[in-house]
């Protein structure tokens, strides 16, 4: 007897041909041009370009916070029409509520779904645990440094129990030191919880240390310029050989767009 076909695995994100156009003024102004990119469940993809090229745009279009010119995204072959709790955002400048205590702003979630108070102490306790906040549960936003705040921002989204996480340059405010260590936190919590993360930054050595792809995207109007796998093992040397590599054929790519588009202006 044959055995039965094994289902076809569903796409877990899809975004297909699109453009966004913005009227400032009486100017058209295009930030993306057809963009295409397919992300599987469980990935951690790292989106640089140059300023304006797009990419924080794109992350509030999967967001469905804004809506495409045209074309369409897809989560589970479903499109996306507007916010979900199965998306969750991340910002620089962290967006927590200021009257909420820590353990407030990561239980607010869970909360507003009307989950059993239970339940949303134990899922709060257990991200205040994993981003290690247990001792400033009861502080306040305004109490806590930039690191902490961070902090409490992802736990947040993944409280909410979100399958894909957007982060806007969520380090890029940040000194050096407690950047590094949140670089490593935040990949101890991926490996972890399973999330999908797609992850806006300027920084080609955060994409390649943390990402398994690094999207590269054009000069305004944004669109794909390159797809590149990162196949270095974790956990990462920024000063190993083939870090340095893979770092300079990025920068590479990254910078030869510009640079023509700018002899092209002077032209």
């Amino acid at each position: 007897m044959d055995e039965p076909a094994a289902k076809p695995r569903r796409q877990f994100l899809t975004v297909r041909d699109v453009t966004k156009r913005f009227q400032i003024g009486g100017t058209t102004v295009e930030a993306l041009g057809r963009v295409n990119l397919s992300i599987d469940k469980g990935e951690f993809v790292c989106l640089i370009g140059a300023s304006g090229c797009g990419k924080s745009t794109l992350l509030r279009i999967i967001a469905g916070f804004e809506q495409p010119t045209s074309g369409q995204v897809d989560l589970y072959e479903q499109p996306v029409t507007g916010p979900g709790s199965d998306r969750g955002m991340v910002f620089q400048d962290y967006a927590l509520f200021p009257w909420m205590n820590v353990r407030d702003n990561i239980s607010f979630g869970p909360r507003q779904k009307g989950m059993a108070k239970k339940y949303v102490a134990e899922i709060t306790d257990e991200y205040l645990h994993m981003v290690g906040l247990e001792k400033f549960a009861d502080r306040f936003p305004q109490q806590l440094s930039g690191g902490m705040k961070q902090r409490v921002a992802i736990a947040r989204v993944l409280a909410n129990e979100c399958e894909l996480l957007l982060m806007d340059e969520p380090f890029g405010a940040l000194d050096a030191i407690t950047r590094e260590s949140l670089q490593l936190e935040l990949l101890e919590i991926w490996a972890r919880t399973g999330v999908t993360v797609i992850f806006v930054t300027h920084s080609v050595e955060e994409a390649v240390l943390l990402s398994d792809r690094v999207v590269v995207m054009t000069a305004g109007p944004g669109r794909v310029e390159a797809d590149i796998a990162i196949d270095l093992e974790r956990p990462r040397e920024v000063s190993a050989i083939d870090f340095n590599q893979v770092r300079r054929d990025i920068t590479q790519r990254l910078t030869s767009h510009v640079v023509r588009r700018d002899l092209k202006a002077v032209a």
